[in-house]
């Protein structure tokens, strides 16, 4: 573990925080939204608010792990531009995208962009102690609630006053879905960081309800998979396997249902996230690094950076729960020491590559490396959980 845990500070404090922190936009506020493959920074690039959430989140958990009052400032930085640039006063809610100067660029309302307000906002406060942080994270879930909440679920995409509208954000591969497992999972996630800075019986309310839905809708039993794209009854619309999003859930999902304190719910919960490591680790780990999906039977072979840092995170969280078993904790290192060597970008000034082969060469897709999807969330909280979970073992 100490190789891991080495490795992850070195990535964190040696590559992702300073290039993070070199984003920073202090004439405009937030952080530059934009990047190319060639390194040109696009200071005129739209600012994602979900990039902005998810930087929020990573300084702040940054902070708060590493034990760095230094890095509260950045934290702050994008606390304030989400709650003066990002954040609609007349409408409710948080925008999709807003100008390089924070004027509003694309006024969608996503239930998957308030949800990483949620998350963010929560973090922030844990790390700050800033109470209004916590009062806005709390006012965001009631406006979930209100506003995006189904009987059977969360409805996806609304227009700048909450009506519904399509859904082509969060759908791909051909399917415009109304129901999705990603904003399902993402919802838990925000949930269960708001339960954790504020144990409310609401909040762990909601979190049940969606393990339900986890459970019975999204969870396929027969396939050890989850289904990705939905209609409104919960009917999945197409054969597809994302290995990055089922090893996502495998730990993250265990860790939300894990702070509700109920051992017969996490019981269930552990033996579904097992099955899908489990499946993910006969399907798609291949030599040294992970596949991306399978779609109608045709594997992806492209190497995803999140799907590359969420592996490695899942895979030990694996063989920390199944220590007789040294594939797990082998995959998981083969996989980071993949990472290390082909991933991380080693231009001066750059951060981590979005997508590589198999043999680690670039593709010729040329990906940038900011972009509103392409963040500090998944490759910082990589590193984040390295060095908590070692941190836990030292202490047993």
């Amino acid at each position: 573990m100490n190789h891991m845990r080495d490795t992850a500070l070195r990535m964190l404090t040696g590559n992702i925080l300073p290039f993070w922190q070199g984003l920073r936009d202090d004439e405009h506020g937030g952080f530059y939204g934009y990047m190319d493959i060639d390194l040109n920074l696009g200071k005129q690039a739209v600012k994602g608010c979900i990039l902005n959430s998810r930087i929020l989140w990573f300084f702040s958990e940054a902070a708060r792990v590493l034990r760095r009052s230094d890095l509260l400032p950045y934290a702050r930085h994008a606390y304030r531009f989400l709650v003066d640039r990002c954040l609609d006063r007349e409408g409710g809610g948080v925008y999709w995208s807003v100008t390089h100067d924070g004027q509003p660029s694309d006024t969608t309302k996503h239930t998957y962009n308030q949800a990483f307000a949620v998350y963010a906002l929560s973090a922030y406060h844990e790390a700050s102690g800033e109470a209004d942080a916590l009062a806005l994270a709390e006012e965001l879930f009631a406006l979930i609630e209100r506003k995006c909440a189904a009987p059977d679920g969360y409805g996806e995409a609304f227009d700048r006053r909450f009506n519904p509208a399509g859904n082509e954000k969060l759908s791909e591969n051909g399917v415009n879905a109304e129901r999705t497992m990603n904003t399902l999972l993402h919802v838990f996630e925000a949930y269960s960081g708001l339960y954790r800075a504020a144990k409310s019986p609401a909040v762990a309310e909601k979190m049940r309800n969606i393990l339900s839905i986890f459970e019975n809708k999204i969870y396929n039993p027969a396939l050890q998979r989850q289904e990705v794209f939905f209609d409104a009854r919960w009917n999945s619309l197409i054969d597809l396997t994302s290995y990055g999003h089922d090893i996502e859930a495998s730990w993250l999902v265990e860790w939300g249902c894990a702070l509700l304190g109920d051992a017969a719910l996490l019981e269930r919960i552990q033996a579904i996230c097992s099955a899908l490591a489990e499946n993910v680790r006969k399907r798609a780990f291949r030599e040294n690094s992970l596949r991306n999906e399978c779609e109608r039977g045709a594997e992806d072979e492209a190497r995803i950076w999140w799907v590359q840092a969420e592996a490695v995170v899942g895979f030990l969280n694996m063989a920390q729960k199944h220590p007789g078993n040294p594939e797990y904790r082998e995959a998981a290192e083969t996989i980071l020491r993949f990472i290390e060597e082909k991933i991380v970008d080693k231009r001066a000034g750059s951060e981590w590559l979005s997508e590589v082969n198999p043999d680690g060469s670039h593709t010729a897709k040329r990906k940038p490396v900011v972009e509103p999807w392409k963040c500090p969330y998944h490759n910082g909280r990589m590193c984040l959980e390295l060095l908590r979970r070692e941190a836990y073992e030292r202490a047993r």
